[in-house]
């Protein structure tokens, strides 16, 4: 009896439409981003994975180059459908956002120099610039000090929008002037 109730609550196993599907889903799902929707797909969703499980897989992931989603997805689709899952789950990751991007291209390259089109690509960049900090803001959340980065985040873009200074040389003294205050001040403490 027991049995027979423990394999009721385990997920099946996901065929190869199931992995094309399941992922399509998290590719057509964010923007700039996708892991948090590829995580309560694979975990909480279709619990395909435990969320240890795909822990441990992301980190394999982030040690391997290339995008960590796009690898998660090649060792999921591994898992499930073999070889072909390995192909299928990372194209239905791509397809989606891939047609949809060269629709957009298309559409740009007819109407593009329109003056409509221009605005709204300046509204749409506009729009990307207060997402990007949105988030910068909301990964600083567990940093008691948030003002303290504030100076740093505008000779960034001092140096690189309004200087025009190439970003290795921007990072490097970015790091050599941040790592001799964080020095300075533990040196006072």
């Amino acid at each position: 009896m027991e049995g027979t109730q423990l394999t009721s609550e385990l997920p099946s196993r996901p065929d190869l439409r199931a992995l094309f599907l399941g992922f399509s889903s998290v590719g057509l799902s964010g923007f700039g981003g996708v892991l948090p929707f590829a995580r309560r797909m694979l975990v909480e969703e279709r619990r395909w994975m435990t969320a240890e499980e795909f822990n441990a897989q992301l980190g394999l992931c982030q040690f391997l180059p290339g995008p960590n989603v796009i690898n998660l997805a090649v060792v999921v689709g591994k898992r499930y459908g073999g070889l072909a899952g390995a192909i299928v789950a990372p194209v239905g990751l791509l397809a989606g956002p891939l047609a949809i991007v060269l629709l957009l291209a298309l559409l740009y390259d007819r109407y593009g120099s329109l003056p409509l089109a221009q605005s709204m690509l300046r509204g749409i960049a506009a729009v990307g610039v207060g997402l990007l900090f949105a988030m910068a803001w909301r990964m600083s959340g567990a940093i008691k000090e948030k003002l303290f980065f504030l100076p740093f985040t505008a000779l960034t873009v001092i140096a690189i929008a309004g200087l025009r200074w190439p970003m290795p040389m921007v990072m490097v003294a970015g790091l050599m002037l941040s790592g001799g205050i964080a020095y300075w001040r533990l040196g006072r403490k």
